[in-house]
């Protein structure tokens, strides 16, 4: 029994972000919620699925790859008019299309 307690110990250890309440967790997921799809409505379904988004204490990052500086720009907007957020921490690449 003390062998099967210490691994499910140490990964529940892992998986808790004690870095906030559990009322922030939520309100950090309807966040994260929030900012997929509005990006999904205002800039499109195809580029949202390059766009990963991260929400913590209010503060959200965005990362990957978009085809234009444009974009990238709108994804950051469009992330920083959802309310509850606090900052937005623009990461996205801009990499052009290939040929």
């Amino acid at each position: 029994m003390k062998l099967l307690l210490i691994p499910m110990l140490a990964l529940a250890m892992f998986a808790c972000r004690t870095n906030e309440s559990p009322e922030g967790q939520a309100s950090d997921l309807q966040i994260t919620t929030q900012v997929k799809s509005k990006l999904a409505s205002d800039i499109g379904l195809s580029t949202v699925t390059n766009i990963s988004v991260n929400s913590t204490n209010g503060i959200v990052t965005l990362a990957g790859q978009v085809d234009s500086a444009d974009l990238k720009a709108r994804a950051e907007n469009v992330a920083a008019a959802v309310p509850k957020v606090v900052r937005v921490v623009n990461n996205i690449q801009v990499a052009a299309k290939p040929s």
